[in-house]
């Protein structure tokens, strides 16, 4: 008997809560082997890669509410530099079925705890196939302003077709120290023994991902 579809609301999705944004500069050589779009190549600047990871807690009043640790690569895609998610794990069902469905985006079941303050946030993910991962950050310095940003990202549906997926996002923005632990298994071991070149926290932030 086939388990059954599992519903997800419609693109685009609207979500507010908060998240913690690292920027990570690795050589290109070692990246793990994650497929991308025809057409769409890392991005590499003196032999380094750079990488994005996101720990999120999307919260009530949202289309949904979930956590979400989620890593993009910076790609060239044409003349452009855009973003593509090669790894991602999520709390519920929904999120993990709509964004490979409307998206391609790879998600992944993970189980997370999560606890954050004002100023800090500590978080953990367990999942199968991957290495323990923990996570702290500690805001350094709070901007007195709302910051707004867009990008796209680009991922392949499971028929092959290439998807462009614009994001906007608006919240409240801190610089700040994170430092991640996790094992060398792969597809994590870009991250081991490794920390970000800059964390942002951004709080009671607003997004709309898809058209």
């Amino acid at each position: 008997m086939e388990r059954p579809a599992v519903p997800f609301p419609p693109s685009p999705w609207r979500l507010t809560g908060d998240m913690v944004v690292s920027l990570w500069r690795v050589p290109a050589g070692d990246l793990p082997s994650w497929p991308l779009p025809a057409g769409v190549r890392p991005w590499v600047v003196r032999r380094r890669a750079t990488l994005v990871t996101f720990w999120v807690d999307y919260r009530p009043g949202g289309v949904l509410a979930y956590r979400e640790f989620l890593i993009a690569l910076a790609v060239r895609h044409g003349h452009r530099l855009a973003g593509s998610t090669v790894a991602a794990w999520v709390d519920d069902d929904g999120a993990l079925a709509g964004g490979r469905a409307l998206w391609g985006i790879p998600k992944e079941w993970g189980v997370f705890t999560l606890r954050a303050d004002s100023r800090s946030t500590r978080a953990e993910l367990t999942a199968d196939g991957i290495p323990h991962v923990r996570f702290t950050y500690q805001d350094v310095l709070r901007l007195p302003f709302r910051l707004s940003g867009r990008a796209h990202l680009v991922q392949q549906l499971s028929d092959g077709t290439e998807c462009r997926v614009p994001v906007r996002i608006s919240g409240r923005p801190a610089l700040g120290r994170g430092r991640v632990s996790t094992g060398p298994e792969a597809p994590l071991s870009v991250l081991a023994r490794r920390q970000p070149v800059l964390s942002l926290a951004v709080r009671d932030f607003r997004s709309t991902v898809g058209s």
